[in-house]
């Protein structure tokens, strides 16, 4: 890939964006509208493609007339050019990582708060439409562009599964499979190697949330001779930790946040209005303006559409 090349006829690349295991991704404009996407390249040849599947997951989610109310990207095009599969799809900002690397490793109460909500709402209509993420992170939250620069979106459903069938059949229960997602924010019944539902997408949420507020979670940097042992002590430091003290310092909705997912059984319906009345009342009692004047926001931005 290089800046100037032309993909699916129309889309000239002018930009990497970033790259990793999948690939990479590019942003690129539309040659006639000057409208700019975002390019996601995978190696047709690598052993386990993710791409069309993860492309299938956003068509399916705006084949929903609900979706519109929601902050997910849609998909421009797919198709392979040369020996890469290639994705086109709208451009979105920075993602909540990013933000928080830029704001020095720390997001105020106020900016978590407004972002949990719409993280949330994203899940919940994620798990509406018989999906489960799966690696739930502080990169997988963008922010918009332009008019939409106040609401949080949900990227990255590579690893997503369907978790129940179109006649309401909730996938089985099952242990012994290996660590899908991303070991710092994993549940820990993901790390005991049971099958993912809903409780375990929610829990990890929980996790980039005190990430957020505190800078760092107990079990990052742990020192291990390889990854394996490196995932053992993140399991075990993450099972032995009292919640109380993993929240310490946090006000206690946290700390109920955690421990409310983590009672979670498997094939349990989450009370998504239960967890997001947590925060929303929060917010209400601290006398919090919800105004969308984010940490890293130059300048407050006025509320426009939908969250």
């Amino acid at each position: 890939m290089s800046e100037g090349m032309i993909v699916a006829k129309n889309y000239q690349l002018i930009g990497k964006l970033g790259s990793g295991a999948f690939g990479e991704i590019w942003k690129a404009f539309h040659v006639k509208t000057k409208q700019e996407y975002a390019v996601k390249f995978e190696d047709s040849s690598n052993k386990h493609q993710q791409l069309y599947g993860e492309c299938r997951i956003y068509l399916w989610f705006h084949s929903d007339s609900g979706c519109l109310a929601q902050a997910i990207p849609n998909v421009i095009f797919y198709g392979v050019e040369g020996t890469r599969n290639t994705m086109i799809m709208d451009l979105l900002g920075p993602s909540l990582e990013d933000l928080f690397t830029k704001m020095r490793k720390h997001f105020s109460l106020k900016s978590v708060l407004m972002c949990a909500d719409q993280m949330l709402k994203r899940i919940e209509y994620v798990h509406s439409r018989r999906i489960i993420h799966r690696d739930i992170k502080p990169d997988n939250f963008t922010i918009g562009v332009n008019r939409n620069i106040h609401r949080v979106y949900i990227i990255d459903f590579g690893l997503a599964k369907k978790y129940m069938s179109s006649n309401g059949e909730h996938i089985k229960y099952r242990e012994g499979k290996g660590l899908t997602g991303t070991a710092r924010y994993a549940s820990i019944n993901t790390h005991l190697g049971i099958e993912q539902g809903r409780r375990d997408d929610l829990e990890s949420l929980g996790y980039v949330f005190i990430y957020f507020l505190k800078g760092s979670l107990p079990w990052q940097n742990m020192k291990a001779k390889d990854i394996k042992d490196k995932y053992n002590k993140i399991k075990e430091k993450k099972s032995f930790i009292k919640v109380d003290e993993l929240c310490k310092g946090l006000p206690v909705e946290f700390a109920d946040y955690i421990n409310y997912c983590r009672k979670l059984k498997f094939a349990d319906k989450p009370d998504y209005s239960y967890l997001r009345n947590l925060f929303k009342n929060l917010f209400k009692e601290l006398n919090y303006n919800l105004d969308y004047d984010y940490d890293w926001s130059e300048s407050p931005y006025p509320f426009q559409g939908s969250k």
